[in-house]
């Protein structure tokens, strides 16, 4: 084998849609190792479980993870058992409210089952953090803190903003980076995948491993993908996510939705289809091609990746019958009339589970996404008074009759 042309292979692929490597040289070093003497890398990604539903944004990092696994080497799924009950300050204003150790395993089991749509459950050792944090003695515990200072955790962002404005910091917080830059050591991981908002946590690993005389991981950042809306970040509370365990219609309008410039990087982040068809695709859409079939195979290859083939072909024959022909579905859910009293809409709305929230359900009154037997309704303190056979729709594709 040409070790050298090895790495470049496998480099193409892991810096695919990367944001920064740090440092790249010596991935290639740690590649070149591998390749010689036959030995799988340690691929590393933490995950705590704080919520039980993924969604296409958190799957980014699970492709790359993919691309990792497809190459030979070793991937570990950290799931943080135990950090999980402290829960990641990032980004946080205020000290975040500690989960159980029940809710903690509960969401556990939901993340494996969403997670094995993308990676190879063959190939994938799942550990948890508890079984070598649990254990610590306290004389361990102080030896770790000893290895940073308080200095060190105040020039990540979001401790120095809530010190400096006079907002609580508990000292439990300082424990999180530290204990997620340990599961590196007790792993000896060799590369660790995250968000760009993790970029403090997954470098405390490189720190505390060379304090344990280990050789540091590679830190690989992978961006955030951009929700429906094409501004901000994907997120449940921002309502412009899409879902992997939503319903394969509901996944192929919402992909059908996103700007056209977002289509090349939701194939490159989201999808395994190769960058030289990706490219392809971009030059022909540069010349005129209309974005519309790209985004249609979009939304076939994922929703083919949470489902399959045969779902994928449905919801596209479902969303051309009702966009394509202004028809409402003939298999739309339906909900049992019984009160025949006046209801605000944004309750309403929220009671048939088209919307999340009744501050959803009002937003989306708001702009003119609610329909009444055909017939916009904007007013968002309008009451309904339902009767049988009334249909309410939001967006195009969601419906409810009344019965």
């Amino acid at each position: 084998m040409d070790i050298r042309r090895e790495v470049e292979r496998q480099m193409n692929i892991i810096k695919r849609g990367t944001v920064e490597i740090i440092p790249e040289k010596e991935l290639t070093e740690k590649l070149e190792k591998s390749i010689s003497n036959n030995r799988p890398l340690k691929i590393k990604l933490g995950l705590d479980p704080n919520a039980p539903d993924i969604h296409l944004g958190h799957t980014v990092v699970l492709q790359k993870m993919r691309q990792f696994q497809d190459l030979g080497h070793e991937v570990i799924l950290l799931i943080g058992d135990f950090t999980g009950r402290i829960g990641d300050p990032t980004g946080k204003s205020e000290t975040r409210k500690q989960l159980t150790e029940k809710e903690v395993i509960a969401n556990a089991e939901t993340y494996k089952e969403q997670i094995f749509k993308i990676l190879d459950p063959g190939k994938t050792e799942v550990v948890f953090n508890s079984t070598w944090l649990s254990p610590l003695t306290f004389e361990q515990v102080i030896e770790l803190s000893a290895k940073y200072t308080v200095a060190r955790m105040l020039e990540r962002d979001d401790f120095h903003n809530r010190y400096k404005s006079g907002q609580a910091i508990g000292i439990h917080e300082f424990f999180y980076p530290l204990m997620q830059g340990y599961d590196s050591v007790a792993l000896h991981s060799d590369v660790e995948l995250g968000g760009t908002d993790q970029k403090f946590n997954i470098l405390m690993g490189r720190t505390l491993q060379k304090e344990y005389g280990q050789e540091p991981q590679i830190a690989i950042f992978m961006p955030i993908l951009e929700g429906i809306d094409g501004v901000q970040k994907m997120s449940k509370s921002l309502g412009n996510y899409i879902g992997i365990h939503e319903e394969p219609y509901e996944m192929f309008g919402k992909i059908m939705s996103i700007s056209d410039d977002l289509i090349p990087r939701y194939f490159e982040l989201a999808t395994q289809i190769p960058m030289d068809e990706i490219d392809t695709m971009n030059r022909e859409m540069v010349k005129g091609a209309n974005p519309r079939d790209y985004k249609i195979r979009l939304a076939k290859e994922i929703i083919t990746m949470f489902h399959d083939a045969e779902a994928a072909t449905l919801a596209e024959q479902k969303f051309h019958d009702v966009f394509a022909k202004n028809l409402i579905p003939a298999d739309i859910p339906e909900w049992r009339l019984d009160d025949k009293e006046a209801v605000w809409i944004a309750k309403l709305l929220k009671e048939l589970g088209l919307v999340s929230s009744t501050s959803e359900g009002k937003r989306m009154t708001e702009q003119g996404a609610v329909k009444i037997d055909g017939n916009k309704i904007i007013d968002a303190s309008y009451e309904v008074l339902p009767i049988r056979g009334m249909i309410i729709q939001v967006g195009k594709r969601k419906f409810v009759k009344i019965i």
